[in-house]
């Protein structure tokens, strides 16, 4: 306990930042290329209907992370703010009640899900061309679920507990076994999608075994303990951790909205189109995930210990980064569309060309998103929870649903692409304007 308090408080701010950032982001980037290379297997080792079938898929499995989300991070916050407080006893309480409510609500939402498989799959945009690819990826995901759920929970607990360098090789676990599997049980088995849904379930169990590692550790102070449910602690969880939800649901809701879209307006060249532009944003986003990770657990501790003006400092430093995550990704796209084509093996020439118009339009976006996820993840890791809901409703939900009605209707079918950016832009100038005029603080006083 002592070794964080000492960390925490006096590594110089930068030096600490990076401590987090760079397993995090480390973590996230293998993490990312595990989902690419899924992607390209699955483009190679099937065809275009078979990535379109699991792009289809993917919004149902966010969805289950959503609610992982929700309660990882709520539990991690009110974790880390006790570790602060130096009260061991309620922090270890707070990840058992996390575990629990995880298991107990991912299981019924799973459940909930198998019996409604196919009309879930309609709904989220598959057509009859492409539906039994969704329902072979989907149905293993929502299986297995569990095991994404825990890992999901235990990675950001240890995180948090002051070992994001045991976060990260769990990561790279995951993603190395992944990558083999998916060979195997593609190109070797010929499983197809199921193939790549039975990679990345064993992958996980994998990474569970390297993570759990983590309670024979010395320094760990994770620990499941005896408890009567405290109604309080599963409010404050729910609560803090309802802004990751709406993030993850949000990432959720935009891209069937997008792949509704893009079929009604589009057809089949759409959907194939933003099946390989949304892979590469799954990958980029892990990135922007990972900035906000590694803010999560020092702003959290910070908080809890008072130390104001020392947290502005990681405030600012994790904004930076942010931008310059997103403006190298903007280049990566601006400068490499055809070598993201090839990578998945696109060959007609209208996917080709409308895939080039896609890339070059939606990663304007990435300019303004990480800055965006900053301030949602910042202003949730201190438990100020309607400021963080307000920014991640204004992106989604108040700006991208309707802009993605309208968009089309007045500037056609290419301006669907520039939904995504417009939303962010919107929102960051509007997040800037209001701690400009003191609309939000940004930091409130405890």
């Amino acid at each position: 306990m002592e070794h964080v308090h000492t960390t925490m408080q006096t590594e110089q701010p930068r030096k600490l930042f990076l401590k987090y950032l760079i397993p995090s982001l480390f973590g996230m980037m293998l993490m990312a290329i595990n989902i690419l290379v899924d992607g390209l297997f699955v483009s190679h080792g099937v065809g275009d209907n078979g990535l379109a079938g699991v792009n289809i898929a993917v919004p149902i499995y966010s969805v289950i992370l959503a609610f992982s989300l929700w309660i990882g991070m709520g539990g991690a916050t009110l974790y880390s703010i006790a570790l602060g407080q130096n009260n061991l006893h309620r922090a270890k309480s707070i990840f058992t009640h996390a575990i629990i409510i995880t298991i107990v609500v991912t299981g019924i939402i799973i459940g909930v899900c198998l019996v409604f498989e196919e009309p879930l799959a309609y709904l989220f945009g598959a057509n009859d061309a492409i539906i039994s690819y969704v329902l072979d990826y989907l149905h293993v995901i929502l299986v297995f679920g569990i095991f994404f759920v825990l890992e999901n929970i235990l990675s950001i607990f240890i995180r948090n507990d002051g070992n994001p360098t045991l976060a990260m090789v769990g990561l790279v676990v995951t993603s190395v076994v992944n990558i083999i599997l998916n060979y195997i049980f593609i190109f070797i088995f010929n499983w197809g999608v199921k193939g790549a849904a039975y990679a990345t379930v064993l992958a996980t169990v994998i990474g569970i075994l390297v993570l759990v590692t983590h309670f024979l550790a010395k320094r760990s102070q994770l620990a499941l303990v005896k408890i009567k449910i405290d109604s309080s602690i599963v409010r404050n969880i729910i609560s803090i951790g309802f802004p990751s939800f709406i993030l993850e649901a949000s990432a959720a809701v935009m891209m069937i909205g997008l792949n509704v879209t893009f079929s009604h307006y589009v057809g089949e060249t759409g959907i194939v189109a933003y099946a390989v532009v949304n892979y590469m944003h799954t990958v980029f986003l892990m990135l922007f995930i990972g900035v906000g990770a590694s803010l999560q657990p020092i702003s959290s501790y910070h908080y809890g210990a008072k130390l104001f003006e020392r947290l502005k400092q990681f405030v600012r430093i994790a904004i930076l980064t942010g931008f310059i995550v997103g403006a190298l990704i903007f280049a990566i796209g601006v400068f490499g569309r055809s070598l993201i084509i090839w990578l998945f093996g696109i060959e007609g020439t209208e996917v080709m060309s409308y895939i080039k118009i896609g890339i070059t339009l939606f990663f304007i976006g990435y300019l303004f998103l990480g800055i965006n996820m900053v301030f949602t993840e910042f202003y949730q890791s201190i438990g100020k929870i309607r400021i963080a809901i307000m920014i991640s409703l204004f992106r989604s939900f108040i700006i991208f649903i309707p802009l993605l009605f309208i968009m089309p209707i007045l500037f056609g079918p290419n301006a669907i692409w520039l939904v995504f950016p417009i939303a962010e832009g919107l929102t960051m100038i509007t997040v800037f304007l209001s701690l400009k005029f003191k609309w939000i603080p940004l930091i409130p006083k405890a």
